[in-house]
């Protein structure tokens, strides 16, 4: 039997996958404006990652966690999560927040680019927000030579890695796709053979690759 290969393409590590780190990360500033807020949301690790290299103030604040990455990361540098859903659906995500936080000023420290207009969408619902862009993400280019080798299962973590992915190799016919969710799913290209993990968590999809072997 063919040797197939599981890549990851998060930029993480993990043992018995090949990194292949599609996405970089950049600060977009030195400076967080906290005036006028009193709890701080983050939908992303590498946003409370960038938040702490830029200004630890933020741990002083009550903190909405969007993912149980997210929030894992949180309590790790010592912040204090007062709020989790599981995933991050926006719809859903903002119906709760109404619900829960309308009296509430909200502190959104967030990428450059979001798949989804939370402020805009709590501003409409009556609750205050205010957001600051602190990182931005930039594709890793790969030489072609580079490229997965033959019969390789290749997990993409997000859309970006997929849009990535695709900035430096082509699909070939004998890989394997392996996504962690929904969201993810709908930018894979018509004629790519997937398959979703069971839970959208980084742990679920090489789970989930390992048992293509």
């Amino acid at each position: 039997m063919t040797k197939r290969d599981i890549y990851l393409l998060s930029p993480l590590s993990a043992e018995g996958t090949i990194p292949l780190p599609m996405i970089s990360f950049s600060l977009l500033t030195d400076k967080i404006d906290f005036d006028a807020c009193d709890m701080v949301m983050f939908t992303s690790k590498q946003a409370v990652k960038s938040a702490e290299a830029i200004d630890s103030e933020w741990k002083k604040y009550p903190t909405v966690a969007i993912g149980s990455a997210t929030k894992k990361q949180i309590e790790t540098l010592g912040g204090r999560v007062i709020y989790s859903p599981p995933s991050f659906y926006g719809e859903v995500l903002s119906q709760d927040i109404i619900t829960y936080f309308k009296d509430k000023k909200l502190l959104y420290l967030r990428p450059e680019k979001v798949s989804f207009d939370t402020k805009g969408y709590l501003e409409r619902a009556g609750v205050a927000v205010e957001e600051q862009v602190i990182y931005k993400t930039s594709c890793a280019v790969y030489p072609k030579e580079e490229a997965p080798s033959k019969g390789a299962i290749i997990i993409f973590t997000s859309p970006s890695t997929i849009h990535c992915f695709f900035q430096s190799f082509e699909w070939d016919e004998s890989y394997s796709a392996v996504v962690i969710g929904e969201a993810t799913k709908r930018h894979l290209k018509p004629d790519m053979h997937y398959v979703m993990a069971d839970e959208p968590l980084i742990r679920s999809c090489i789970a989930k690759a390992r048992s293509l072997l």
